[in-house]
């Protein structure tokens, strides 16, 4: 009971974290999906919320939370799919994204880990299948250290 009670702290801290870090929402309608997306510097993570879900805190380092929400549903609940992708930046540096699913209770989302230097902007590029259909997300973030 405790370690469940411990788990549903980190995530309401964690999506406090990512709700205080954007000014706005991130979401694109899919066809039958709703693909929410924040992209923030791991230093928005207090240290313990970073170590619970093995995150490495840096000022040169993001995360990338991207979350899909089935809108053929009511009330629009989490879907598990498979996520892929990548992170390139102005020079043309391409690195693969390694995203991580996390389930909390009826929540599920994916977080990956970009490097990048001050100023930086970082284009995403990540592939989404569901139910066999692939779909394609794309948006940039400009990074800043700390």
């Amino acid at each position: 009971m405790k370690n469940i009670i411990t788990k549903l702290v980190m995530f309401a801290i964690l999506s406090i974290a990512f709700a205080t870090a954007s000014n706005a929402e991130n979401m694109k309608k899919m066809n039958d999906i709703n693909v929410h997306y924040i992209a923030l510097s791991s230093t928005f993570l207090t240290p313990e919320i970073a170590k619970a879900y093995g995150i490495e805190r840096s000022r040169y380092k993001g995360l990338i939370n991207i979350s899909v929400l089935d809108n053929t549903q009511q009330d629009n609940p989490a879907k598990t799919v498979i996520i892929n992708g990548k992170a390139r930046n102005d020079v043309g540096q391409i690195k693969s994204l390694e995203f991580t699913e996390v389930v909390e209770g009826d929540a599920v989302y994916y977080l990956a880990q970009v490097n990048y230097t001050n100023e930086e902007t970082i284009y995403f590029d990540i592939n989404i299948t569901d139910k066999g259909q692939q779909h394609n997300l794309k948006f940039s973030q400009k990074f800043y250290v700390d």
